[in-house]
């Protein structure tokens, strides 16, 4: 026959093992929050969204990892709870021509109409010129060097030094075919790495439509199908003064 002492007691314990769960829970949803938009996922990654429901946290992608990369993240890491991600200062993904994580992912999370792993897109690289042993006029371009797609992911451009006669290489990252392998970033020499790959939505802009470029447009004319179109007519077609979105006094022609 239970007590009113034991039974106070197991309302206690049952109330402070409640309490404890929904602090974890919490905890965890926190966790997964904030660690989403800094994980590198694996080459083919869908989209957050689609990868967080059709990923299964199965593990076989980093089993089939040859270099160990793929790591599946634990409770205090920067991705959700048991899915796939890599730090490339440690490891980077050396893009294995074969895609094996893709081909052992069972659920399509990595996807598979992925054929040619330079084309995917794990995140992008970014150079902190403050701190880039290259950009404060020492001679390195390491990143430039390991870069499996050189000209086209990194190239270096050159910058005369003022107080002396040699040129300054300066890296430079080209968004458009920079995968996110992370090879520059974990070759880089500096303590903390000058150059970091991240997912591009972080670090990349976007100007928008309603900024109007003549001279592309123009160039696109010259190009294009209808290549007899003239300058002027191209920028004619622009929406009139007000209709443009973010149109503010500063554009106006009374000012």
């Amino acid at each position: 026959m239970t007590t009113r002492r034991g039974f106070i007691q197991k309302s206690i314990q049952g109330a402070a093992v409640a309490t404890s769960g929904g602090m974890l829970w919490s905890y965890l949803v926190i966790q997964n929050a904030r660690a989403e938009p800094l994980a590198l996922r694996p080459p083919g990654a869908l989209p957050d969204a689609d990868f967080n429901a059709l990923c299964i946290k199965c593990g076989r992608c980093a089993v089939a990892c040859p270099y160990d990369t793929l790591k599946l993240a634990a409770l205090a890491d920067r991705a959700p709870l048991g899915t796939p991600y890599f730090e490339p200062r440690e490891i980077p993904c050396y893009l294995c021509h074969d895609i094996p994580c893709k081909v052992a992912c069972p659920t399509g999370a990595l996807s598979p109409t992925l054929d040619e792993v330079m084309d995917s897109r794990m995140g992008l690289a970014f150079i902190d010129t403050e701190h880039c042993l290259s950009w404060q006029g020492l001679r390195c371009e390491i990143c430039y060097r390991v870069c499996p797609l050189r000209d086209k992911a990194i190239h270096v451009e050159t910058r005369r030094r003022e107080l002396s006669k040699h040129a300054m290489l300066l890296p430079m990252v080209l968004s458009e075919g920079c995968t996110g392998c992370g090879i520059c970033e974990n070759a880089c020499p500096t303590e903390i790495a000058a150059i970091k790959v991240l997912p591009a939505e972080l670090i990349q802009g976007k100007i928008g439509d309603h900024f109007r470029m003549g001279w592309k447009q123009a160039e696109g004319a010259m190009s294009g199908p209808d290549a007899g179109e003239t300058r002027k007519g191209r920028l004619d077609s622009a929406p009139e003064q007000g209709q443009v979105p973010g149109l503010d006094y500063l554009n106006q022609a009374e000012f």
